[in-house]
């Protein structure tokens, strides 16, 4: 916040149970399980508005999905209907034509009252950047085999959980390398390719677009993954789903980090080595996955 008590950005705030608020206006408890252990889920969401003021939240029904998925996992109630309509009212009430960064958080809450709030804001000033030149990335080990989650479901795989400090400290990694995000590994001998912190990874090869299963593997199955291989498949591409080494990625003809609110981003740069970029390819995959204009 500003020190006059202005917000620097526009910002939309709603609250489960409660509607629109002012975003001064507390919206949960110094008790809240979300805060003090990070139990709860959350979905960062891509809002574009027309010229009319007419808001859309990009793939609202797979955002809803998984995070009813997650939910359900955690066992903390999540009632679709109502955080539908919540996202909608925050969404509609976003002030600005053009894109917007929703997220929408759901917590243990205090006691058994869960905690359900969501806000908007302007999209992260550095994107508009990575999509016009493409982003640097180094890889990490995730400290874990690539087959840890598969007969441990306590260890929350493919949940969208609050947990992102590890994620966090990683991007943080990857900044004091001089890259732009991070694609962790296993740590197998050679590392398979999981996930980026907060997208999924893409590779082309030819016309055959590819990306790591989740399951047994433990990453997030990408929304905006999906709604790719999906179009891509009706437009004459091979999807696949595989374990894949860094070494592929090396070879591959594109690879991208993908998700909901920057879309398709290409790597240009993986551990030090410089990628050629292909412009075409590039721009069809951005408009396959929803993103068709180059910088939007």
């Amino acid at each position: 916040m500003a020190a006059d008590g202005a917000h620097p950005l526009p910002t939309v705030l709603a609250v489960l149970g409660r509607g629109l608020v002012d975003p001064d206006e507390p919206a949960l408890r110094a008790d809240d399980a979300g805060v003090t252990r990070g139990d709860g889920c959350f979905e960062g969401c891509r809002v574009v508005v027309d010229g009319s003021g007419t808001a859309d939240v990009a793939k609202l029904d797979a955002h809803l999905a998984r995070m009813s998925r997650s939910a359900a996992r955690l066992e903390i109630d999540f009632d679709a209907a109502a955080w539908r309509e919540l996202i909608t009212l925050a969404a509609a009430a976003w002030p600005q034509p053009g894109e917007a960064a929703l997220k929408a958080v759901l917590t243990r809450g205090a006691g058994d009252r869960p905690t359900g709030f969501v806000w908007v804001t302007e999209l992260g000033a550095d994107i508009p950047r990575q999509r016009r030149e493409g982003i640097r990335v180094v890889t990490l080990s995730r400290g874990m085999p690539v087959a840890a989650f598969s007969d441990a479901p306590w260890l929350l795989g493919g949940v969208k959980t609050l947990s992102y400090a590890v994620n966090m400290a990683a991007a943080r990694e990857a900044q004091r390398r001089g890259a732009d995000d991070v694609l962790f590994v296993s740590a197998d001998d050679p590392g398979y390719v999981l996930e980026a912190p907060t997208a999924s990874a893409v590779w082309a090869t030819g016309r055959t677009l590819v990306t790591t299963p989740p399951d047994a593997t433990g990453i997030l199955a990408g929304t905006t993954q999906a709604l790719l291989f999906d179009a891509a498949a009706a437009a004459g591409w091979r999807t696949d789903c595989r374990l894949a080494t860094v070494a592929e990625l090396h070879e591959a003809d594109v690879l991208w980090l993908v998700s909901s609110t920057r879309g398709p981003v290409d790597v240009v740069d993986l551990d030090g080595t410089a990628r050629r970029r292909v412009p075409e390819i590039d721009a069809e995959i951005r408009r396959l996955a929803g993103f068709a204009v180059p910088g939007s």
